[in-house]
């Protein structure tokens, strides 16, 4: 198999993942690309996104009498975009981004780890493929031609992307988060978050207008949500390249199933110790493994669960709110879930600069409660009865 990597600006390819689904992408760059023309089917790469046969649209009616069209189970990811939304801008980009995240997914499970390539700003440890999920996703993001700034966990600064401030989109994004146990083979993911016009300071997660996650495990996924329709959304990657939609989740139950982040934070946070002997004792099932993006993406995929990654005196806080928390508590939220940083939804949190960092815990809504309250002694929730971790 050839990949091929260029600028599109060149007028040459984005990467992908087999000579089969190859395609030229050489048209001259636009400011203001035709859609009639890029959102055919078939036409935005270069090649049909249908996977099953059309299904008839479902219209139903809301509250304020408007016409809604119900995407299906078995929908294509360009037939889900065009149901789910009128932005067309918003469609294009996301539909990029899920041609980067193909091609991720070949580089990933062909990639050689023997060892690090460089270390990037923050000091942290870069592997190769990091280094080339960075690159595919700035080139997805440009070819889209609708996003103004881009900026990543590895090149955190912004990013003239060449899109339109007005109409146009700014993105961040953890181009492969868990790199570090890519040769371990454990599943690992890029995590996006999609914001309007030109800011990605002064901005709160609940700006999103979309955002998503890649995950590259025994199978690989596209799971994304929309500001514009409820739920969280997952698409699965077929043999033929296609990605096919799969599952819908609007809510988040109860269940005894945790993963527990940072646990060397439990040394000298005694009320996150206590919460984690809760978690013992209560005889919770341990799933946990290393990596941010598949212990959250199991809380979204099993409906219930808690995810949690505290800091201590000792134990600083390494998740980056722009990057991760975010976009991760946006699929959260958006799928019947909630999210926190000991006191408030990571939603609402003002990004002050790229790099600010949080705690954050993901879940059900009682064990946001039991996390808020064991950490603070309160909630900001409100529970039936209480649920705190003497219980």
């Amino acid at each position: 198999m050839e990949t091929g990597i260029a600028s599109c600006a060149h007028g040459t390819l984005l990467p992908t993942v087999s000579s089969q689904h190859s395609t030229a992408m050489a048209s001259p760059r636009s400011s203001t690309p035709s859609f009639s023309r890029s959102l055919r089917t078939g036409s935005l790469f270069g090649e049909s996104l249908s996977i099953a046969p059309k299904s008839s649209f479902r219209v139903s009616k809301t509250k304020n009498s408007s016409l809604v069209t119900k995407c299906e189970i078995g929908d294509s990811l360009e037939e889900f975009l065009t149901k789910a939304t009128a932005d067309k801008a918003l469609i294009r980009l996301m539909m990029c981004m899920g041609e980067a995240l193909r091609t991720i997914s070949f580089k990933v499970r062909t990639a050689s780890c023997g060892g690090t390539a460089c270390v990037n700003s923050f000091g942290d440890e870069q592997l190769a493929v990091d280094m080339l999920a960075n690159k595919l996703l700035f080139e997805a993001l440009q070819y889209s031609h609708f996003c103004k700034y881009a900026c990543s966990e590895e090149v955190p600064e912004l990013q003239d992307m060449g899109g339109p401030a007005e109409g146009g989109f700014s993105v961040a994004f953890d181009p492969l988060d868990g790199s570090s146990i890519v040769d371990t083979n454990f599943t690992v993911g890029t995590i996006f978050g999609v914001w309007p016009g030109d800011k990605l300071i002064g901005i709160t997660g609940r700006d999103q207008v979309a955002a998503a996650m890649g995950i590259f495990g025994p199978r690989t996924t596209y799971v994304l949500a929309l500001k514009d329709i409820p739920g969280t959304h997952e698409f699965l990657l077929l043999d033929e390249g296609k990605w096919q939609h799969v599952k819908d989740t609007t809510t988040i139950g109860e269940g005894k199933m945790f993963s527990p982040g940072n646990l060397r934070a439990t040394f000298d946070n005694p009320e996150y110790a206590k919460l984690i002997d809760y978690y013992v004792r209560a005889k919770y099932t341990l799933r946990y493994t290393g990596g941010m993006v598949p212990d959250v993406n199991q809380i979204i995929v099993k409906e219930k669960g808690i995810f949690t990654n505290v800091t201590s005196p000792t134990a600083k806080a390494k998740l980056r709110l722009l990057f991760e928390v975010a976009p991760l508590g946006f699929l959260i939220e958006k799928a019947g879930g909630y999210s926190s940083d000991g006191k408030q939804s990571v939603l609402d949190r003002v990004v002050t600069n790229l790099d600010d960092r949080t705690q954050v815990a993901y879940g059900s809504k009682n064990e946001i409660i039991r996390f808020e309250e064991t950490l603070y002694g309160s909630s900001r929730l409100k529970a039936a009865e209480p649920v705190g971790a003497s219980a």
